[in-house]
């Protein structure tokens, strides 16, 4: 049922550019919405014709990234009169939503997807600027209206990251997965398009799937394939690296694995694959590997449930509520005064799984089943329009 309101989505990322879960979350949590609600979508970008978008201003082309973001901010704040709401998502649109918020006289809901506190790496990519998206964040998260975190792992991150949050205003509502999007294509006739990118569907195949960050633990997963069982294949499917720095770490470190363990070894996709295409690389694995050292929830988990994969990740943030320990898939735990022991583990885990592909294939079923039951996008949107009601009515 359409509820009478006008809510603003401000995002960075809108399709065909997406590049990381926080711009999946947006793109299906929208056409969830909006059977719902009225959503009007800003983001950053060329022209779309399903939302309006705005791109950095000439003046502020060579200037550090954070400045061009706020520049784009206020473009979005300017775009957003008539709105009854904003909601805004990362750090990106962050101020876009305050600052909308205090000049249209509306409400300000944010979703936390991750905290910048919690991110110094993020000092590399930015440079000063990281001390501007860390201010930026804290004064959103100072004067929204409310809070919703993806994970209960996330709710106390922001609690103990921004202590002056009151806890009354910070809601959980999970990330969700399309799970008729999402499926098992296993398909054994249509499977050209990986045999064109070089997976050797024959071979028992670890995935890994996510941007070439050290958030996403892509490093730690390469020195620990150097342990996985014979004959078994690590395929990377890992694009946008955040630096220079960390792509070339990632490019030695494919390189020591190969001459370690031969060029066949490990497969890396640069490029974005198409959904199509990605959806038979997780179907088709034996395994999906998330060894992120920072996850507040980790949508790709879902993903790869969703396509009946079992998962072997690190026991961080909110990725504990997603893969169940020892029925969807294994946890690790990550130690970062010890990362050598928690390559060890990990490539442990998935050897395990590897000798035991009956037990990985249970695994992959009770994680599909797990994604469709709890995890559904319809429940999310409701709760959504729940909070939006909740903060127009105060």
């Amino acid at each position: 049922m359409l509820v009478t309101m006008k809510v603003g989505m401000l995002t960075r990322e809108w399709p065909p550019e997406i590049y990381g879960g926080a711009g999946v979350h947006v793109d299906q949590l929208v056409a969830h919405l909006r059977p719902l609600v009225d959503v009007e979508v800003h983001c950053f970008g060329p022209s779309r014709t399903n939302a309006t978008a705005h791109q950095v201003s000439v003046e502020l082309a060579s200037a550090n990234p954070a400045l061009q973001v706020l520049g784009v901010d206020l473009a979005m704040a300017a775009a957003t009169g008539g709105l009854d709401l904003l909601h805004s998502h990362t750090w990106y649109t962050n101020f876009a939503g305050h600052t909308g918020a205090l000049l249209h006289g509306v409400p300000h809901v944010l979703t936390a997807h991750s905290l910048e506190p919690l991110r110094p790496w993020k000092q590399e990519q930015l440079g000063g600027g990281y001390r501007v998206s860390s201010w930026v964040e804290s004064t959103a998260y100072a004067s929204a209206d409310a809070i919703i975190a993806v994970s209960d792992g996330m709710r106390t991150d922001v609690l103990n990251a921004y202590p002056f949050v009151d806890p009354a205003n910070v809601h959980v509502i999970h990330n969700g997965i399309d799970t008729t999007l999402y499926a098992p294509d296993t398909d054994a006739s249509e499977l050209i398009e990986l045999i064109e990118l070089g997976v050797d569907i024959t071979r028992p195949y670890v995935l890994f799937v996510g941007r070439v960050t050290r958030q996403k633990g892509i490093v730690h997963l390469i020195n620990a394939a150097r342990d996985f069982a014979d004959d078994t294949v690590l395929v990377l499917a890992a694009s946008s690296p955040d630096t220079a720095g960390i792509e070339a770490q990632t490019a030695q470190a494919v390189a020591k694995l190969r001459e370690a363990r031969g060029a066949d070894s490990v497969v890396w996709i640069k490029e974005q694959v198409a959904r199509p295409t990605l959806i038979k690389l997780f179907s088709n694995a034996l395994v999906f590997a998330c060894p992120s050292i920072y996850e507040p929830l980790g949508i790709v988990n879902l993903e790869a449930m969703a396509c009946q994969t079992a998962v072997v990740a690190s026991s961080v943030g909110g990725i504990g509520e997603v893969v169940m320990d020892g029925q969807t898939g294994l946890l690790v735990p990550y130690d970062a005064g010890d990362p050598h022991e928690f390559e060890r583990a990990f490539a442990e885990a998935v050897n395990s799984l590897v000798a035991d592909p009956a037990r990985a294939a249970t695994m992959g079923l009770a994680g599909r089943t797990r994604a469709q039951a709890d995890f559904g996008w319809d429940a999310i949107a409701d709760r959504t329009v729940a909070v939006y009601q909740r903060v127009l009515n105060k």
